[in-house]
């Protein structure tokens, strides 16, 4: 019951971008119901899922959490099994599970990111998932708006004015503190706008900036009341590497080049269906205590070094695969890390790389710039690395 007084008492200025009130829901699931888009999306991801049965299943969800749980949370074990070769999410740092956590990670996939920490968060007993910071550039049919804001989703708004985006960066800040603090619930943010296309992974100081707007005292202070903790999230192979080195080539040819909704959708599309291999996320300790040591600075100094705080943990929790280092070498031309990887697993991710590079269809394909592209992309974590333990 606390937590619908909660929801019942969020106030009315962030009605335009927080998730659906218990309240709301069975509205809004009517609405998907009647949508043929939306049918013929669950058709297609659950085929033995009758309107019928999603009906009577979406009848008995009082939540978004029961949404979560007794829809997508069976969804998500059925991609882990078909399309990669298994999840584990390490929450050993985290002692107090009844503690509301604000997880800031490296960013990989829109969907997954966030489905996934859920599914661990709620394989390790944690009481709750996590509401998810999306941004409305994805959210191009209504259908997807509303099952997204149904699935603890909060809307971060892009495209605006320099005075709009302040005004709109303030009000998210204030919901996520009213989130943590008075919802009682985990926030998921990326580090970064967008997905680091080189997944050379380094936290946007705007990002820390937004979070410190609401809540109260200084920066610290207000930095502290999220309990933030640093999140890596380790894919052995990004199904979408092949579309961002593609990227990479269009936005080096074709001035002013940006994707379309439908590149959009087919990003998405793939991330969630394409083969990703072993997934770790590892969660750190939460930063509070280090942030302590951080009082007294200038304000202008204070997000550069909380910046450098969470991207040394994320950066030292990667979980490494034999195709990473196999990636530094080849982007070397040496064997610095042979050690790291036989034969077999050389020749495995050769072989991958050239299956996903010949996947790339551009007119004016430049073969080695899209090999160094993708050889980045897997490297970057392995240096990355390395430079964290030394620091």
């Amino acid at each position: 019951m606390e937590e619908n007084k909660e929801t019942m008492n969020t106030p009315a200025e962030f009605d335009e971008i927080r998730p659906y009130s218990p309240e709301e829901l069975p509205q809004v699931f009517e609405e998907l119901l009647a949508d043929p888009m939306f049918q013929s999306v669950v058709k297609a991801a659950i085929p033995d899922m009758t309107e019928e049965k999603l009906r009577h299943v979406l009848s008995r969800c009082k939540t978004n959490l029961d949404v979560q749980k007794n829809i997508f949370y069976n969804l998500l074990l059925k991609l882990i099994s078909e399309h990669s070769d298994g999840f584990k999410l390490d929450v050993s740092a985290l002692r107090d599970k009844s503690c509301n956590y604000t997880f800031i990670s490296n960013h990989r996939d829109i969907v997954l990111d966030p489905g996934f920490l859920s599914v661990g968060l709620l394989q390790n007993g944690f009481p709750t998932t996590v509401e998810i910071a999306i941004g409305d550039n994805l959210l191009i049919y209504p259908w997807i708006k509303k099952l997204v804001r149904v699935n603890k989703s909060f809307i971060v708004q892009r495209a605006l004015s320099m005075r709009q985006m302040l005004e709109s960066s303030a009000r998210m800040s204030r919901y996520i503190h009213f989130a943590v603090t008075r919802k009682h619930e985990n926030i998921w943010i990326a580090q970064r706008e967008g997905r680091a296309k080189d997944s050379n992974d380094h936290t946007q100081e705007s990002v820390l900036k937004m979070l410190a707007m609401g809540g109260e005292g200084d920066a610290i202070d207000r930095l502290e009341e999220l309990n933030i903790v640093p999140l890596s999230l380790s894919y052995e192979y990004d199904p979408c590497d092949f579309l961002k080195a593609q990227e990479m080539q269009q936005k080096r040819d074709i001035e002013g080049f940006k994707k379309t909704q439908a590149d959009d959708l087919n990003n998405m599309r793939t991330g969630i269906f394409g083969y990703k291999g072993r997934v770790h996320f590892q969660a750190a300790p939460c930063i509070n205590a280090e942030l302590e040591t951080l009082r007294g600075l200038p304000r202008t100094e204070v997000f550069g070094r909380v910046a450098s705080i969470i991207d040394r943990h994320i950066h030292k929790n990667y979980s490494l695969y034999p195709g990473n280092y196999v990636a530094c070498d080849l982007l070397e031309e040496g064997n610095r890390f042979a050690t790291q990887y036989t034969a077999g697993d050389k020749a495995r991710f050769e072989t991958y790389l050239q299956k996903k590079l010949d996947m790339i269809t551009l007119e004016h394909k430049d073969g080695p710039f899209l090999r160094k592209c993708m050889l980045t992309m897997y490297a970057n974590p392995v240096f990355n690395h390395l430079k964290a333990l030394e620091a």
